[in-house]
């Protein structure tokens, strides 16, 4: 099985996630003044993915700064 690897960097990631937390929160006011709950719904799940993305450029800086550690230390 062929694994496929994200070559984005940690920062990249905090801020796409940045970006897509603050379009869903955008996203979910738009509904909410407009009384339209499936696009409060779509903003509720953009924001959820933007904490994704920035948890997942957390993690990658972790692991970057562990390998970078291990590199020093061998």
């Amino acid at each position: 099985m062929k694994q496929s690897w994200d070559n984005t960097s940690s920062t990249s990631d905090k801020i796409r996630g940045n970006a897509n937390e603050f379009a869903g929160k955008a996203r979910q006011a738009v509904g909410k003044a407009l009384d339209d709950n499936e696009m409060r719904a779509n903003g509720l799940a953009q924001e959820a993915k933007g904490h994704v993305q920035q948890a997942k450029g957390e993690v990658k800086e972790q692991v970057e700064k562990v390998v970078d550690r291990s590199r020093r230390n061998a």
